[in-house]
């Protein structure tokens, strides 16, 4: 955990993430974006002394739109009021609460627990790295027109190897990019609502990880002017847990990478 927070000068260990079973001498690790009951097994039989998970299982699931408060940070920067942007955060905190109120939550930690398999699960910090290392790619390339971004993006190693390609879900990629703003290591994406209100506030491209076809239906339905790009989820992630991984194995630490889209091929 201490590891991943270096990696982009964080102190605090944010909702999202979490220690869910302690563990020492780790020489091998499982790495994963979802884990399920399975993992821990598979682990074990590989002989990994850990597993570490990106996505919040067990207690940072339910906690996990404490760290929804970020799209807050990110709209007033960019001009969108307080309140309003305040508002539509709330919205998206009561949508995922309801969510993780449904959450079977135990069944992943008691599976490692039973295994006495170390778990860890480290969310925003990998996803602040990967937010960091497109801006990087952004602000020293070419950003005029939506085409140039997409093209600049692509050059990242995860993207150009993943099998989903990014992808303009609203706009057009002739058009040009104005303001733009990256919305990622906020938790999850902002949907149809925190969109719209950065269109109405003057930023005319978006950039999400993902979006739910509903919000993007929606978006495109009311005709919002702006542009909405789309990166892909998994390249996306595997850009922080790659970084992580990567940093593991300089304290000799073997790490074992299940379904991360690669840096090299």
């Amino acid at each position: 955990m201490k590891i991943s927070l270096n990696l982009v000068n964080w102190k605090k260990i944010p909702y999202d993430s979490i220690i869910h079973v302690a563990g020492r001498n780790i020489k091998k690790v499982l790495i994963t974006v979802d884990v399920s009951a399975a993992e821990p097994m598979l682990a074990r039989s590989l002989g990994c002394d850990a597993v570490i998970a990106h996505h919040p299982i067990g207690i940072s699931a339910l906690r996990f739109s404490k760290v929804f408060s970020r799209h807050v940070d990110f709209m007033v920067q960019m001009g969108v009021p307080k309140r309003e942007a305040w508002l539509a955060v709330q919205e998206l905190k009561k949508k995922f609460d309801l969510r993780a109120h449904a959450n079977i939550y135990n069944d992943v930690v008691d599976t490692a627990k039973m295994l006495k398999m170390p778990l860890v699960n480290i969310h925003q910090p990998c996803d602040e790295y990967m937010r960091n290392e497109i801006l990087n790619k952004l602000n020293s390339g070419r950003t005029r027109y939506v085409s140039d971004m997409i093209r600049s993006i692509e050059e990242i190693p995860e993207f150009r190897n993943a099998s989903t390609r990014i992808k303009l879900v609203h706009g057009n990629v002739r058009n040009e990019t104005g303001r733009w703003i990256l919305v990622l290591a906020a938790g999850t994406n902002g949907g149809y609502p925190i969109a719209k209100l950065y269109y109405e506030y003057g930023i005319s491209t978006v950039i999400y990880l993902h979006i739910d076809h509903n919000d993007a239906k929606k978006i495109h339905d009311e005709k919002l002017n702006g542009n909405l790009v789309v990166l892909g989820h998994l390249a996306g992630d595997s850009i922080g847990l790659n970084a992580l991984a990567d940093r593991l194995e300089t304290f000799d630490v073997e790490t074992l990478r299940l379904g991360l889209v690669p840096r090299l091929i």
